[in-house]
């Protein structure tokens, strides 16, 4: 890897690492478009790489919530015991995945997800107290997200946070906390996975966590001082405009 290209990594997990701590995810999911259209890095490596930083970084974020005593610690406990294995399935599944059509998939749900919260940012005067949510029901959501981060060799936080939102009714600073800590539980079991198969470049992953583990923390600051329905438009319309401008760069 020349300077260059490793200097714009560094820039991706910056920008990476803010925008999961803001937005209680991983980031790996907006980190495969950007490594495979700014830095010019393989499919397979741009899915895979970003994943190891993303224990580290979430962890650090999640920190930052969890000093607000904002994680759900039921959500996080049930959504752990289901999704950690199903993620293993969906890591094992991409093997007979094209790299470039994971891609694709990844920005086509970026994209859907953006729109669902610029659209329907919610109750302007969001509770924050809640309910504890069904057990099934947050079995359900880890084992779909569980699968899914798999195939897409991330952390699930994209995922997790709009489906804890949606499908458990968590208010969004709530369902950004606890998605923190569960997609670092996710993706322990899809680095390992993605490691032995070969999909992952240490080198990007070195470089990219130098950068996203701090400002990770910071992102996470940002957002417990944001009200939550600016928060969530501005959620959707990042999610919306990142996943709309990869999307049409892979054709």
């Amino acid at each position: 890897m020349d300077s260059s290209t490793l200097v714009t990594v560094v820039a991706i997990g910056a920008v990476v690492g803010f925008l999961g701590g803001l937005f209680g995810k991983g980031g790996s999911a907006i980190a495969t478009p950007l490594l495979l259209h700014v830095a010019g890095l393989s499919a397979l490596v741009a899915v895979a790489s970003p994943l190891p930083s993303t224990i580290p970084a979430t962890l650090v974020a999640a920190y930052a919530y969890w000093q607000e005593d904002l994680v759900d610690r039921h959500v996080v406990r049930w959504s752990i015991l289901v999704g950690v294995p199903a993620t293993a399935v969906g890591a094992y599944a991409s093997r007979w995945t094209g790299g470039g059509s994971l891609v694709v998939a990844t920005e086509i749900v970026i994209a859907l997800l953006g729109l669902r919260f610029v659209v329907h940012p919610g109750d302007p005067h969001e509770i924050v107290s809640w309910v504890p949510a069904p057990r099934a029901r947050i079995m359900a959501v880890a084992a779909v997200v569980g699968v899914l981060s798999g195939l897409l060799a991330n952390g699930g936080g994209f995922l997790l946070a709009p489906m804890f939102v949606v499908a458990l009714r968590l208010p969004i600073k709530q369902a950004f906390a606890s998605s923190l800590v569960v997609a670092a539980a996710l993706a322990v079991p899809g680095t390992i996975v993605h490691a032995a198969l070969g999909h992952i470049d240490w080198v990007v992953v070195a470089a990219f966590g130098l950068a996203a583990i701090p400002l990770s923390f910071l992102g996470a600051r940002v957002a417990i001082r944001t009200e939550s329905t600016r928060l969530k438009r501005v959620y959707g319309a990042g999610l919306l405009l990142l996943g709309a401008a990869t999307l049409a760069a892979s054709f």
